[in-house]
């Protein structure tokens, strides 16, 4: 331990001087980007060697790179066995094929809830002989505080996009409408799935003469318009091509409105009847468990988080820090209540945990666990300590492998492909309007593992420019380091 405060007071001391110098090949880049090196902050460390440092303790936006403050963290305090759950309950009675009373389902951050699996929950009640149910669909967000935080919130222009769902603790589809839009030269037809009860698609668009490739050139935003007899539907507008087909998926819809209309739905598929209402309150204790689904264990929405950088499964897993514990047996068990917001209690776990090794969280701001986001911030320093506990974490390989590996998969597929960094370096991106940054660990040429973090915080930053420095940085580290010699070739015993 004592070694380890020796370690950052040494740190420290020589940030902003031995180290602060960017390495020629860097500073070329970044003049020819016309980006200030003061826009730039890094940290490489090699062991407990600084490789290079430039603005090291300097808070700034991570974008996406906050990602593995999230997930490592949830690897540390949840364990590989947590799991999310739905549950299916009621305090009412089977009588026959009737269920009298309310059908509650109940939320547990399970990321992985889908309709088919909501499907499948209806059919238990099937086989359990319940064909009516004569009481109202409750709908239990309640392990999480406040339950819904989505209403009027957008991070920008396309709030019905994926990136930009804002997670509760009962989300079935992530709320999306998959549309599938196909046109002829006079016609667009449209195809919705999920199928959802009384609710229809149409669309304004107008056929345009264009390159089916940026089709979404004419997009504008779609909406869902309630008629008077209670059905909903879901208008799209702007322009699309002739002849051209493409896929794409929305989130427009109240999410009470869709899982009301997804549960009517697969319950009348299945051949039952309900009359009554949809309403949202807390289950009451004595309720009874009838179904239950759970997600996938912890490694892989972790991988599913950093790979693609999925905001919504980040947004989960953060959220989850601040409402769940793990339970050997069932992978997860609510925290008991407080007054405070889980919100407050996920910043305060990840706290916590920094604090538990020793890296200092002043300057750390937090507001969704993702990187999507105006106001977190995060210095090189805190992250490059994040990465070394990372390599020391019980859970490093399932940590390791959740990143993008450069030139061959996630958000690095393309990138840096043709320099000694492809397929050796893993490095979580990180990409908003005004911010570039890379999160990692990068093999130097000698195959010793340096952490990296580089980050450009700047309104230059986009178009590339920033996205090259970072490259170029990580190239510099991947060459430096002596290469192994080659082993010797044994002597031919003939000669």
């Amino acid at each position: 331990m004592l070694r380890r405060l020796a370690l950052a007071t040494v740190l420290v001391a020589v940030f902003g001087s031995a180290h602060a110098q960017l390495p020629a090949p860097v500073a070329q880049v970044l003049a020819q980007q016309g980006l200030p090196e003061d826009s730039l902050g890094v940290l490489v460390l090699k062991g407990d060697a600084v490789v290079l440092s430039h603005q090291a303790d300097r808070p700034m936006q991570p974008a996406s790179t906050m990602k593995l403050v999230t997930t490592m963290v949830s690897l540390e305090r949840l364990g590989p066995a947590f799991r999310g759950r739905t549950e299916l309950r009621t305090t009412g009675a089977i009588e026959k094929d009737v269920l009298r009373g309310n059908l509650i389902l109940k939320g547990g951050a399970d990321a992985d809830l889908s309709g088919e699996h909501l499907e499948n929950m209806l059919r238990v009640l099937h086989y359990q002989g319940i064909r009516r149910i004569e009481g109202d669909l409750v709908l239990d967000r309640s392990l999480w505080q406040p339950a819904r935080t989505d209403a009027g919130i957008a991070f920008d222009e396309s709030p019905e996009a994926y990136y930009n769902v804002i997670p509760d603790a009962l989300l079935v589809n992530k709320n999306m409408i998959q549309i599938d839009m196909r046109s002829t030269n006079k016609r667009l037809k449209l195809e919705m799935q999920p199928q959802l009860d009384r609710v229809s698609i149409g669309s304004s668009m107008a056929l345009i003469d264009a390159d089916c490739s940026k089709w979404e050139d004419g997009w504008k935003l779609p909406e869902a318009v309630r008629q008077k007899d209670g059905r909903i539907k879901v208008l799209l507008h702007g322009s699309f091509p002739k002849e051209c087909a493409r896929t794409y998926s929305i989130n427009v819809l109240d999410r009470n409105d869709y899982i009301e209309r997804l549960f009517r739905q697969k319950w009348k598929e299945l051949g039952g009847k309900f009359s009554g209402k949809v309403v949202e309150r807390t289950a009451p204790p004595e309720s009874v468990l009838l179904a239950e689904h759970t997600s996938r264990m912890l490694p892989e929405l972790v991988r599913d988080t950093n790979k693609p950088s999925d905001n919504a499964l980040a947004r989960t897993l953060f959220l989850s820090l601040g409402s769940l514990q793990p339970d050997p047996a069932a992978g997860s068990f609510p925290l008991p209540p407080s007054g405070e917001s889980t919100f407050s209690r996920a910043d305060a776990a990840v706290r916590e945990w920094m604090r538990g090794q020793r890296i200092d969280d002043t300057g750390l701001v937090m507001e969704n666990g993702s990187g999507l986001s105006r106001t977190e911030r995060v210095t090189p320093q805190q992250m490059a300590y994040l990465l070394q506990a990372g390599l020391r974490s019980n859970w490093a390989p399932e940590f390791q492998a959740s990143m993008p590996i450069a030139g061959i998969d996630g958000t690095l597929r393309r990138r840096l492909q043709g320099t000694p960094a492809e397929g050796r370096a893993r490095l979580k991106t990180g990409t908003l309007r005004n911010v570039v940054a890379l999160a990692g660990y990068v093999p130097d040429a000698s195959g010793v593992q340096n952490v990296f973090v580089a980050m450009v915080n700047s309104e230059q930053a986009g178009n590339g420019r920033g996205r090259a420095v970072l490259d170029a940085l990580v190239d510099w580290v991947a060459r430096s380091g002596t290469p192994p010699a080659a082993p010797a070739l044994p002597q031919n015993p003939s000669e």
